[in-house]
């Protein structure tokens, strides 16, 4: 029995080996040292109110489970309650809960682009994004990172050759791996010229950036071809992704997005979690002052080192290129107390494997300081952009 189990399990057997010796095979690791790894950016998911909210739902008689999808008896009070109160904070006419990001991107381009449109992608995209694409009816073309000219230049090539459906173009507010920034102005311009939707992923900009948190696509709110995924388990320290749109497109949706369909309704306690966390953006706005000065006095200290970083934001990469490099680096930091990670293909692109260090509100300024003498010390003065 033994033979024939293993002769079955070959081929997965020999795809672990060869990610190990690529030095790209992954493990899980217990969350021990200072966090220099998450996303909890405001340091909501261990919050008091939030824990609080939670309780008195439960209380209050708020089921743990939805018991169904949506449109059987899994539609919850607190997920409309939660809907609403969002489309409203994040200035759109409608809002729809999903249970994390992934499965709101990966909804959004297998439901809403047509048989004969086009999807146009940020190459530096996430990986829900780039498996929504290919699952979706719609062509698909990856445009150079940031670089608004060559989004243009896939959608006139693609007209040049026929195509003639609508055009949807899809980024990132904030790159999760290199921490920099869309040309949001430049791609709201593009979309109205070419008379397309813009989709945007807000998960690392939602509540650290924008007025009160509402992110950097809140100066084009209310825009009926602007489609946004705020994710809820990063800077709002919960889980699941609210996505804001018209509301033709979120009743499209109900009636035609089978990841929603045929899923069971997020946890009606999470809606509770997610709702107090966007009230908790309004009354404590001292908390985004707080990471924004945070952030500011982690890259004067990176410049004094004598290091660079293409970042200017709470996610800082240091591109090593090796991979077997890039995790000797993360092991000698956590060997000093530092909970930073490395990150290898197919992550980020080949011979790019790197560090990224995460700013958050769970460290403070002793801990950054601390942290980057750390990564001097074990890296020589490296360059971070190296």
């Amino acid at each position: 029995m033994r033979s024939v189990q293993t002769a079955r399990l070959g081929p997965y057997v020999a795809a672990l080996n060869a990610l190990n010796e690529d030095k790209r095979l992954r493990c899980l690791k217990p969350r021990v040292g200072i966090d220099f790894a998450s996303n909890d950016y405001l340091a909501l998911g261990n919050a008091s109110r939030i824990k609080k909210a939670m309780v008195a739902a439960l209380e209050a008689g708020t089921p743990v489970g939805a018991g169904g999808s949506r449109l059987l008896r899994g539609n919850c009070e607190e997920h409309e309650r939660l809907e609403t109160e969002a489309a409203q904070f994040f200035g759109a006419e409608a809002a729809l809960f999903f249970g994390g990001g992934y499965i709101a991107n990966f909804a959004l381009l297998t439901t809403l682009p047509q048989r004969g449109d086009l999807l146009v992608l940020d190459s530096l995209v996430h990986a829900s994004i780039h498996e929504g694409a290919r699952a979706s009816r719609a062509e698909c073309r990856i445009h150079a990172h940031n670089d608004p000219q060559s989004v243009e230049d896939a959608i006139r090539d693609w007209r040049n050759k026929g195509g003639a459906g609508r055009v949807w173009i899809v980024a990132e507010s904030l790159y999760s791996m290199d921490g920099d920034f869309a040309p949001l102005e430049e791609l709201v311009a593009i979309a109205d010229r070419q008379d397309a939707f813009l989709i945007v992923d807000e998960a690392h900009a939602t509540g650290a950036y924008g007025h009160q948190g509402r992110g950097l696509t809140a100066p084009y709110d209310r825009r009926e071809n602007l489609i946004v995924v705020h994710t809820c388990g990063k800077a709002l320290g919960a889980a699941g992704a609210l996505v804001t749109a018209s509301g033709i497109l979120r009743d499209f949706m109900v009636n035609r997005c089978r990841p929603f369909i045929f899923a069971t309704a997020p946890s009606p306690l999470m809606a509770v979690a997610v709702r107090e966390a966007l009230l908790t953006l309004q009354k404590e706005p001292e908390r985004q002052q707080r990471l924004t000065k945070l952030v500011a006095f982690a890259h004067r200290q990176i410049t004094s080192l004598g290091l660079r970083t293409p970042s200017t934001s709470q996610i800082v990469p240091y591109i090593v290129g090796d991979n077997a490099h890039a995790m000797r680096l993360a092991s000698a930091l956590q060997a000093r107390g530092f909970d930073i990670r490395g990150i290898r293909p197919p992550t980020v692109p080949a011979g790019t494997a790197r560090l990224r260090i995460s700013l958050t509100l769970n460290v403070g300024e002793a801990d950054v300081r601390a942290m980057l003498d750390a990564l001097v010390e074990v890296t020589r003065g490296a360059r971070l952009d190296e």
